[in-house]
Order: C-alpha cells, then structure tokens, then sequence
C-alpha cells in the first residue's frame, strides 16, 4: 500500500503543479471545479445520501452557482473577483464554524433529518469558497499562480511534517495527549509542531524566491502559520463526517490515497484563509 501511494503521489504532484504554472486562470478553474464536484459527490456519500438522482441535483445545484459567480463578477472595467472575494472570507467564517463543531463531536452524528441538512450546507460551505480562493490566488498579476503554488507547498510541507515528527516523537512531549483523540486517533500535538516548523521553512523560502519585502516577512509567516492550522481543521473536519458515517474513506478514485475528498480536505480550509491572509497584509 505504501507503495501504490507514493506512485500516485509521484503522479498528481507533478501534475497539480504544472496545472498550476502553466494553465492560464480561467482554465485553472474549470479544472478544479471538476475536482470540486468529485469532492462534492464523495462528500453526499459521507452524508448517507444514497439515491444518485439527489446526488446528482445536488451538484448541479453547486455547479449553478459557481457559474452564477463567474457571470456575476464579469465586469469590462475590472479584472477583479468581487463576489470571489465575499465567499473566500465567508469560507474563513465558515470554518471557525467548523471549528465550533469539531469541539461538539456528537453534533449532527445522528443519520438523517437535521443532521444532513447541516452536513449538505458544510459542503458548499467548505468547497465552493475553496474554489473561489483557488482563482483569486492564481488570479493576481504578476506572481499569482507561484503564490497558489506556495500555498499548496505549505500544506503538503505541513502534512509531511506532521507525519515524520508524529512518527518519531508522537506521544513524547506532552503526556500522551492527542491532538483531537475522538476524531483522529492518530493525529498528535508533535506531529502539528512538526507541521507548523516545515511549513514555515517553506514560507520563508517562497517569500524570499518571490521577493517579498523584509518588512512583510513576518506577515507571511504569520499567514502561513495560520493557513496550516486551519489546513488542520479541514483535515480534521472530514475525518468526523467519515466517522459519523462509519467509513475510511471518502472514495477508492485514487490508488492508496482513498477519494478526491481525502485528498484535497486540507486544502479547502487553507485556501480560503490564505487568500484573505495575503489580500489583508497586501504581499
């Protein structure tokens, strides 16, 4: 399994970054829409809605209003995102949220009624604002899609910085504590320092290749430090719906990975908040 799993790591970094660098934003964006709605799909399984033909109108639901957002941020005047701009910050505010509901496990864990309800508004609220910060990120002139880039590197530093220092001194420095024991047994506090100190090295690199003043330096970390713990919470969130839920995985899509939601969970939280971080600090 170790195996199939770096293969396709090998396969979809390559191909995530060059779709980065060289897709022009527009097309950047119908691509990560298709992942968006895969995400999406594996999200209503997550929810226990079984009948394809709900599913189905459900992403076409999300998909009107992706396109609603498009056409209502076309301006000949511009080249802005404005209605971008609004659902990136909501998407901010949304995982405080979903910050509140990690802490109150037993919130909507009961199938059905309510509970899907609530489960089917987190999915919009948690992936079309990703999509939206994905395309202002990439959108901004003239460094935009090496910023995106910096962005996913954080979260993939942070990722394999929390495996190697769980790994090697999980359960060491703080009692044996878990980092969120009900939700992700596995998941340590030493593993999130880990996470925290390789994505920095990343962020001072990037901020240094993309030449960022000195004085905004520590306005760059400080938004990285932020993106990755709430890459944290996005990580985290997923794993309590699969709990609810009873499964592993959100998909069997990619080989050793699991979904497209398994994947990209992290993301979804990040982005958001890193395209308010930096449109905030103005680097």
């Amino acid at each position: 399994m170790t195996k199939t799993r770096v293969l396709a790591a090998l396969v979809m970094a390559p191909a995530a970054i060059a779709a980065v660098l060289l897709l022009p934003t527009a097309w950047l964006m119908l691509a990560s829409a298709l992942l968006c709605l895969f995400a999406l799909w594996e999200w209503t399984r997550l929810v226990d809605i079984e009948d394809n033909l709900a599913r189905y109108v459900l992403l076409a639901c999300n998909l009107a209003l992706m396109v609603a957002l498009v056409w209502g941020s076309r301006s000949a005047r511009t080249s802005a995102l404005p209605l971008f701009e609004v659902v990136a910050v909501l998407g901010v505010a949304w995982w405080l949220l979903a910050l509140l509901w990690l802490l109150h496990y037993d919130f909507a864990s009961r199938p059905g009624g309510n509970a899907r309800i609530n489960k089917l508004i987190a999915g919009t609220a948690a992936v079309v604002p990703a999509w939206c910060a994905l395309a202002l990120i990439h959108h901004q002139q003239p460094n935009g899609p090496y910023w995106l880039l910096l962005a996913l590197l954080l979260v993939w530093a942070a990722d394999t910085g929390a495996y190697f220092a769980g790994r090697r001194f999980g359960g060491q420095w703080f009692g044996g504590r878990k980092l969120a024991p009900r939700v992700s047994p596995n998941k340590t506090i030493e593993g999130l320092l880990g996470g925290l100190v390789l994505s920095t090295i990343v962020a001072v690199a990037g901020a240094l290749l993309l030449d960022v003043p000195t004085h905004k330096l520590a306005a760059v970390i400080g938004v990285a430090l932020v993106t990755v713990v709430f890459s944290v919470i996005g990580d985290l969130f997923e794993s309590l719906l699969k709990r609810h839920s009873g499964v592993k995985d959100s998909g069997t899509l990619i080989p050793g990975h699991g979904g497209v939601l398994d994947r990209v969970d992290s993301l979804l939280a990040a982005l958001p908040v890193f395209a308010v971080g930096k449109a905030w600090f103005g680097f």
